[in-house]
C-alpha cells in the first residue's frame, strides 16, 4: 500500500462538527470505567452481543461523526469517550512500522522479530511453521498495543495474490504461484495472527481477536508498473475459468477456513469493473457465498483512482457512492471523508449505506477489545513488552530461514563444507555485507542485524571480502579485484541476486537475468577460483541463471530469498552442514525468453495456436530454469505408496454429466450433495525414507497427474503436502486424506467444477500410482 498523492491529504475535522479537545484527555481505549462519559452507554456493556453494542454506538453518532470514521485515520469522538483509531498497520513477515498505526519509538519496544519474506517461508511447505509465525506476529502486535505503541491492531496482511508473472515486483510478498499452497498459507497465517488454534478453533473466548488479519489484494492483482501500464488503471481481463481455479481460491480459503476479519479490495479493474466498486465481488461473493464476517478496506487511494485514473465515474461523489454500495467499509486515505457528505446531499449515497459500513468497522474494533476498557483488563492484557524479540521468536525466525532456503545445485557434493578443512574464504558480491538486503519489504526494525559476511567471519577467521559490484545493478564492477581474491583462497562464496532497488512495490522488472555485470563477475571469479565456487542468490522473484547449471566451476547454488534477520546465520549453517537444507521452490524459475510474453496477459492456460506458453507449473509448456518444487538436500529421500485404494471410486450415476468432444465424461460437482462428496474421500499412506547420512526436514509434495489436458485441464496439480523430520536412515509414514470433489476437480470454461471419470495418477517424487473414477 503506497499512498499515491493524487489528492492532498487534508484531514476533515473542520467539516466534522465539534471542536477538537486535547487528545491526551481521552484514553487510547473506549469505555474506561474512570471516564464519566461511559456511564450508562449500552455499547460499553460487555455482557451484550456485539451487534447490539454497535447498533447503540451508531445511533449516538451524528452524520458528520459517522463520515469521520470512514478513513484509515478515524479521529476521536470526545463526547463519547472514543479515541482516534488507525486502520492501516502492516505485518507481512513481522510487525512493521510501514503503516500508520505502529510506532517503534516513544516506548519500551524499539524492534520486532523480522521473519523471512513470505516467498521464502512458503518454500518450507510447512503450514504449522506458517501458523507459528502468525502466532508470534499477533503476540508482538498485541504487546505493542499494551505498551501504548499501537493506535490500531488491524494489519493489512497476508498478501495472497498468485505470483502469476515472474517480473512482478511484489511477488516476494506472496506464498508463490500455486493456489493450494497459497490457500493453506493464508489459513495458517490468519489463524495464528488472530488467536485461533492451528485447527481453527476460536481463540480468545467468544471470538475475541488478538490482532486482525486482512486478505489482500482482492482480486487478480499482480501487476504494479510495467511497460507504461500501472496498477491504478490496469484492467485485468480474466476468464471465468482462471478466476475460479487460480485467482479466487486463496481468498475463499482465507475467509471460509481462516476466518479473516479483513479484506482489501485492489486498485485494478477486473473485466472492466474496479474491484472496490464490484457488488458481485464484495457483497455477493465474499459476504454472501463465503460468509465473510469483517470489514472491507480499499487499498490506499483506490477510491480516488476510480475517478481520477480510471475515469470510471463522472464525479468524486459517484466514486464514493459506488464503492460503499458495492460493500466497501473504509477507505485508505481521506477521499471518502471529503466527498461522502456531498454524495448524500446529491442523493447518490444514503446514511443507511454508511451505517452498514460502520457496523462492520465498529464490530471488528469491539472484537479486538477496544471498547472493553483498559487493555490491562482484556483477554490479551498479559502480553508484555519482553515477549517482543523474545528468544523463542528469534529462534523461530532462524528456523524459518533454515527451512525455507533452497539448495538448487550441488555438483560433486561440494556442500556442505567441513569447517576444520577450510583455512580461508573469499566472500564476494554486493549482497554479502548488507543487513538490509535480508529483510525484503514491509519490514520493521529487526531484533538483531548481522550480515552474511559478519557471520562467516565468525566461522572462519581468515575470511576476506571484495564487493565486486558497487550495487546490485552492477553497472560498476571491480572484477579484477574479485578475481585476485578468488585465486588466493581455499573457497569462494558469492552473494549475488536482487534487492528492493530492482524489484519492489510499484516497480516490476523488465528482465529475468541478473542485473548489469553480475553474470560476468560470477563466471570470472569461478574461472579463477581453486575449487568450484558457492553461489548464494538473494531475490524474491526468479532469475534466469541457466549459465550456472552446466558450469562445473559453479559447484553449489543456494536460493536465500530475503531470509529475514537470522538469514545470515541460516546460510552459514547450511554451507557448513549444521543444517540440512529442505526448502523447495514455491514458484517456477523461467528463462529470459519468457519476457516476450506481455505481463498484461492474465491467461493461465497455454495457447499453442498463438505460441502463448501458459503460466506456472500447472500450465507452462516451456522449459523452466528450475521447476516448481525443486529443492535438493544433503540426504536422499525415497518414497513408496504403502496404502492406496485398490478399487475404483464410484460416482452416483444420477449426477449431471458433462460430455466433452474427446470422450471425457465429467460430473458437475455443484449437483453433488455433501454426502456424495464425502463418500468419495480416501486416504493415501506414503512411506518416506531418509537414505542419507544426515538428519533432515523434508517436504513431501503429492501431485495429481491427469491423462488429458483438454479444455484447460492442468497436466500436473499439487493436491497435498506435509513437512516431515527424519533421522539419517529413518523412515516415517505420511497420511494424506484426499477429497476428490476438492482435490481432483477441474474448472470448466464457464466456471463449473467437474470431476472426470477415467484414469488419474498420484505422483510423489518418481513414484506414481494409478487409480480410476467411474460411474
Amino acid at each position: 500500500m503506497i499512498t499515491i498523492l493524487i489528492i492532498p491529504f487534508t484531514f476533515l475535522l473542520p467539516l466534522l462538527l465539534l471542536p477538537s479537545p486535547v487528545i491526551s484527555s481521552i484514553p487510547p481505549f473506549s469505555c474506561d470505567t474512570s471516564h464519566p462519559s461511559t456511564k450508562g452507554y449500552s455499547f460499553c456493556k460487555k455482557t451484550l452481543p456485539i451487534h447490539q453494542r454497535v447498533d447503540d454506538l451508531i445511533s449516538r453518532l451524528s452524520l458528520r461523526e459517522k463520515i469521520s470514521q470512514l478513513g484509515d485515520r478515524a479521529p476521536p469522538i470526545p463526547r463519547l469517550g472514543l479515541p482516534a483509531y488507525k486502520w492501516w498497520s502492516e505485518a507481512l513477515h513481522g510487525v512493521s512500522d510501514a503503516g500508520r498505526g505502529i510506532h517503534y519509538n516513544g516506548g519500551p519496544i524499539s524492534t520486532g522479530t523480522s521473519f523471512p519474506q513470505v516467498i521464502l517461508t512458503a518454500a518450507s511447505f510447512n503450514p504449522f511453521l506458517w501458523y507459528r509465525i502468525g502466532e508470534a506476529i499477533g503476540t508482538e502486535a498485541r504487546a505493542l498495543y499494551n505498551a501504548g505503541q499501537a493506535e490500531g491492531l488491524t494489519f493489512w496482511a497476508p498478501n495472497i495474490n498468485i505470483f502469476r508473472d515472474p517480473r512482478w515486483g511484489r511477488g516476494q510478498e506472496t506464498p508463490g504461484e500455486d493456489p493450494l499452497t497459497t490457500s493453506k498459507y493464508s489459513v495458517s497465517y490468519v489463524r495464528g495472527v488472530q488467536g485461533d488454534s492451528y485447527q481453527g478453533k476460536r481463540g480468545g473466548g467468544g471470538g475475541g481477536l488478538k490482532a486482525s488479519a486482512c486478505c489482500k489484494h482482492f482480486t487478480a492483482y499482480d501487476l504494479d508498473r510495467w511497460n507504461g501500464v500501472v496498477r491504478y488503471s490496469f484492467n485485468a481481463k480474466v476468464s471465468v475459468q482462471d478466476l475460479e481455479d487460480t485467482y479466487q481460491p486463496p481468498f475463499k480459503s482465507c475467509v471460509e477456513e481462516g476466518r479473516a476479519s479483513g479484506i482489501m479490495c485492489s486498485y485494478n479493474q477486473v473485466n472492466g469493473v474496479p474491484t472496490c466498486a464490484d457488488y458481485k465481488l464484495l457483497t455477493k461473493t465474499a459476504r454472501g457465498l463465503w460468509g465473510f464476517d469483517g470489514y472491507i478496506t480499499s487499498d490506499c487511494d483506490a477510491v480516488s483512482v476510480i475517478y481520477t485514473n480510471q475515469n470510471y465515474t463522472k464525479t468524486p461523489e459517484d466514486a464514493v457512492a459506488i464503492t460503499f454500495k458495492a460493500g466497501m467499509d473504509v477507505n485508505c486515505g481521506d477521499y471518502v471523508q471529503k466527498y461522502a457528505y456531498s454524495a448524500i446531499q446529491k442523493g447518490k449515497l444514503s446514511e443507511n449505506d454508511i451505517d452498514r459500513a460502520l457496523h462492520n468497522l465498529f464490530s471488528v474494533r469491539m472484537r479486538l477489545g477496544f471498547f472493553n476498557g483498559s487493555p490491562k483488563n482484556l483477554l490479551y492484557g498479559n502480553i508484555v513488552s519482553k515477549q517482543v524479540c523474545s528468544p523463542p521468536h528469534q529462534y523461530l525466525a532462524l528456523e524459518a530461514a533454515r527451512d525455507g532456503i533452497v539448495l538448487l545445485k550441488n555438483s560433486k557434493k561440494i556442500l556442505p563444507l567441513s569447517k576444520p578443512k577450510v583455512s580461508s574464504i573469499g566472500v564476494i558480491g554486493p549482497n554479502a555485507n548488507r543487513a538490509s538486503i535480508l529483510l525484503g519489504n514491509y519490514n520493521g526494525p529487526p531484533c538483531k542485524s548481522s550480515t552474511p559476511l559478519q557471520v562467516l567471519q565468525n566461522y572462519v577467521k581468515n575470511t576476506r571480502f571484495v564487493a565486486g559490484c558497487d550495487a546490485v545493478v552492477c553497472n560498476t564492477s571491480h572484477i579484477d579485484e574479485a578475481v585476485k581474491l578468488a585465486s588466493s583462497v581455499d573457497y569462494v562464496i558469492l552473494f549475488m541476486g536482487l534487492d528492493q532497488t530492482v524489484e519492489r512495490e510499484d516497480f516490476d522488472r523488465e528482465d529475468l537475468v541478473l542485473p548489469g555485470m553480475q553474470q560476468r563477475l560470477i563466471t570470472s571469479v569461478a574461472g579463477a577460483a581453486k575449487r568450484p565456487v558457492i553461489l548464494v542468490l538473494f531475490c524474491g522473484g526468479p532469475v534466469d541463471v541457466s549459465f550456472v547449471k552446466g558450469n562445473d566451476k559453479i559447484g553449489g547454488v543456494l536460493w536465500g530469498g530475503y531470509p529475514g534477520e537470522a538469514g545470515g546465520l541460516a546460510i552459514a549453517e547450511i554451507i557448513f552442514g549444521e543444517h540440512n537444507p529442505g526448502g523447495r521452490l514455491p514458484l517456477t524459475w523461467y528463462p529470459q525468453e519468457f519476457t516476450r510474453v506481455p505481463m498484461t496477459d492474465m491467461r493461465m492456460r497455454a495457447d499453442p495456436a498463438s505460441g502463448y506458453p501458459g503460466r506456472t507449473y500447472r500450465f507452462y509448456t516451456g522449459n523452466p530454469v528450475f521447476e516448481f518444487g525443486h529443492g535438493l538436500s544433503y540426504s536422499t529421500f525415497a518414497y513408496k505408496f504403502k496404502s492406496v485404494p485398490r478399487t475404483p471410486l464410484f460416482l452416483d450415476k444420477s449426477i449431471t454429466v458433462v460430455q466433452s468432444k474427446s470422450g471425457i465424461t465429467s460430473h458437475d460437482i455443484s449437483k453433488m450433495s455433501i454426502l456424495d462428496c464425502e463418500a468419495l474421500k480416501f486416504s493415501v499412506l506414503i512411506e518416506v525414507e531418509n537414505k542419507g547420512f544426515m538428519d533432515g526436514k523434508h517436504s513431501v509434495l503429492l501431485f495429481l497427474r491427469r491423462s488429458s489436458s483438454e479444455r484447460g485441464r492442468a497436466g500436473k496439480q499439487l493436491v497435498a503436502f506435509e513437512s516431515v523430520n527424519l533421522k539419517a536412515g529413518g523412515r516415517d509414514d505420511v497420511e494424506f486424506v484426499l477429497k476428490p470433489c476438492e482435490h481432483f476437480a477441474h474448472t470448466e470454461e464457464d466456471g463449473r467444477k467437474v470431476l472426470d471419470e477415467g484414469t488419474h495418477f498420484l505422483v510423489v517424487g518418481e513414484e506414481e500410482f494409478e487409480f480410476g473414477i467411474m460411474a
